[in-house]
This record gives structure tokens, C-alpha cells and sequence, in this order.
């Protein structure tokens, strides 16, 4: 597997039972085992695709791991339907446990970055039984509300999700997809980028080159084969329809969750990992999440911000193998389906 070589790893294509096809990656290591073996189920967030694990997925491999990947619904070469109601963490999570059962995998653990982090906590709650641990990068713990905040009156207390505005008016769609260039490597920056653009108003006079802005030099892409990595996430995100629905289910989300009762809780025998870059605005929320989570481990990685499997690769990489190896010392049940 090479990380700079999206063709050197398993591409899989899965019809699932709830009638969706995902694209995922699957590695196994060599003394795979189908009842022994933990399972790493890794989710991405936005802008991203599976690609975004590229640097975890080979060193986890040989630790003796076997490492499923999606491109999320929407993204890459999963389906990517039109109505944003299909893109609720409720039936994305149900995407999820149907593409365990298509491997033949009953629990996993289960490692979600950015959107992926928000849609691994609702795996957890709406499919509990089929998670062994979890852990999230950089977004803290959101626990299911009791009542409905429209996204602009969050905005008012939050600022720095003004961004979000942007992202969630569909009129805006093509207008991002015809400015990808622009808005993937701005997204992709270095903490220490010197631009905010989360601020309300402030992202698409950058995307519409009203203001022009040099996006290239904070962005975190390896200068060496950043051409050539940009070129493959422009072909996996040419249609943004499906990522930007992900902005627009917070009402969906809402009345699903409601309807369900679903838990604001998850379970207490549930091992947590939050790891998280200290220059992160997202993961400020973290103190609050410290009575919602009762296993919580933490690892805070000084000076690096959202994207720390590109910014901080081998320390995401080691710090999720000490905290397995810590939880593996208490034998556990991985069955086959």
C-alpha cells in the first residue's frame, strides 16, 4: 500500500441491503484471522473520501488489523442520490451496519474524522450492539437534542460555523463544484494558515475569486505529490450535491432522532478516544463533553489543527494503537456473522 497510490489498495464495491452501493477499501493483514481479527471501520468527513486515511490504513494493516474504509454515501464511488433526507445520520448509520454484514463483520471498531466523527457517535446510538470502541477525530460528542435549533441561531452563538451557511444553501451547489480548485486546498490548511474564512460571509467571496487568496501555500497536501493528489480528490468530489446534503439534515436529524427517543447517552462500557490539535476551534468544545462520555481517553497533539491524519499522520497512527493495545488487555468477543 501506497499512500501516495490510490490504485495500490483493495477497492471493493458493495450492493448493500439497504439498496445503496458503496465503494470501500479492505485490507487484511496477513495472519488474518475471520473470528480473532479486530476490524478498524474508518469514516471520513467533508471535503474527503477514503483517501483521507491513506497514512493509517497501511501501518494499522501490519499491526495485524483489517481496515474497511468507505467513501461515504455521496462521495467517491458510493451512490449519490439527490434527496438530502437520505443523507441523515439515521441511514447512514444503517448503511454502515449493512456494510458490516455484507464482510461478515458483527462489532468493529469504529474511527470517524470530522462528519465521519459525528456519524460514528450516531452509529453508536443507533446501532450500539455493533460497535467494540470509537474513536473520533477532532469533534467532540454531540448528544442528541431535546429541542430544535435552526442552524442560523446556532451560527449567532458560534461564529466560527458561519461557514455552514454557505455549505447548507442548496443554491450555492454548482457554484462550489465549479470552484473545487479553489475550495479543496483552502479547506485543507494548516492551522497556522493565517486565513480565516469560518466567520459568517466570509468563505464565498473566497470561493467565487472575488477576493483572491493564495490557497495553495498553507495547504497540507505534501508539496512532493500535491498535484497529483489534488487531481484525485477533484475526480472523487466533481459532484458536491451529496456532501453538502451532510450540512443540510439538522431538521431531518432532529425529528428522527425525536421520533425514535433515541438515547442522549452512550453506553458507559463504551471506550472513547478523542484526539484532538490544540489550534482546532472544533474541538473547543471538549470540556463539555467530559460528563457525556464515561470512558473517555484524550489525546491533545500541540500546535496541529483539523486534519490530523495528513498533519500529524504517524502520532494519529501510534496514538490509536497504544489505546487498542490498552483495551485488548481485557479479552474480548469478535464473532463472525
Amino acid at each position: 500500500m501506497n499512500p501516495s497510490d490510490p490504485a495500490s489498495f483493495h477497492h471493493n464495491i458493495e450492493l448493500l441491503s439497504t439498496g445503496r452501493r458503496y465503494h470501500f477499501i479492505d485490507e487484511k493483514p496477513v495472519n488474518y484471522d475471520a473470528i480473532t481479527t479486530q476490524t478498524l471501520f474508518c469514516i471520513h468527513g467533508f471535503p474527503d473520501c477514503w483517501f483521507g486515511w491513506r497514512f493509517q490504513i497501511g501501518p494499522w494493516v501490519k499491526q495485524g488489523y483489517r481496515v474497511i474504509v468507505p467513501d461515504m454515501l455521496g462521495y467517491g464511488g458510493t451512490d449519490k442520490p439527490k434527496e438530502a433526507i437520505q443523507y441523515s445520520p439515521k441511514r447512514l448509520s444503517d448503511d454502515l451496519a449493512a456494510l458490516l454484514d455484507a464482510v461478515q463483520i458483527r462489532k468493529a471498531v469504529i474511527i470517524g474524522h470530522d462528519w465521519g466523527a459525528l456519524i460514528a457517535g450516531r452509529f453508536a446510538l443507533w446501532h450500539p450492539d455493533r460497535v467494540f470502541s470509537w474513536c473520533r477525530l477532532p469533534v467532540p460528542f454531540t448528544a442528541p437534542s431535546k429541542q430544535y435549533t435552526p442552524l442560523e441561531r446556532v451560527v449567532e452563538h458560534a461564529p466560527n460555523l458561519g461557514y455552514q451557511l454557505y455549505f447548507a444553501d442548496d443554491r450555492f451547489t454548482k457554484e462550489i463544484e465549479a470552484s473545487l480548485t479553489i475550495l479543496l486546498p483552502l479547506m485543507h490548511r494548516t492551522p497556522n494558515g493565517g486565513l480565516n474564512f469560518t466567520m459568517p460571509g466570509a468563505l464565498r467571496p473566497i470561493v467565487t475569486r472575488e477576493k483572491e487568496v493564495d490557497v495553495d501555500s498553507k495547504c497540507i497536501l505534501s508539496p512532493k505529490v500535491r498535484e497529483r493528489e489534488r487531481e484525485y480528490y477533484l475526480g472523487q468530489l466533481r459532484q458536491m450535491h451529496g456532501p453538502l446534503s451532510y450540512y443540510r439534515t439538522s431538521k431531518i436529524r432532529f425529528d428522527e432522532e425525536k421520533a425514535a427517543n433515541l438515547s442522549s447517552s452512550l453506553h458507559p462500557d463504551l471506550s472513547v478516544l478523542f484526539i484532538w490539535g490544540t489550534r482546532d476551534p472544533t474541538s473547543k468544545a471538549l470540556m463539555a463533553q467530559k460528563g457525556q462520555v464515561a470512558k473517555l481517553d484524550e489525546v491533545a497533539i500541540e500546535e496541529k489543527g483539523h486534519w490530523l491524519m495528513v498533519e500529524a499522520r504517524e502520532m494519529v497512527t501510534e496514538s490509536v494503537m497504544k489505546w487498542l493495545a490498552k483495551l485488548t488487555l481485557v479479552p474480548q468477543t469478535r464473532a463472525r456473522m
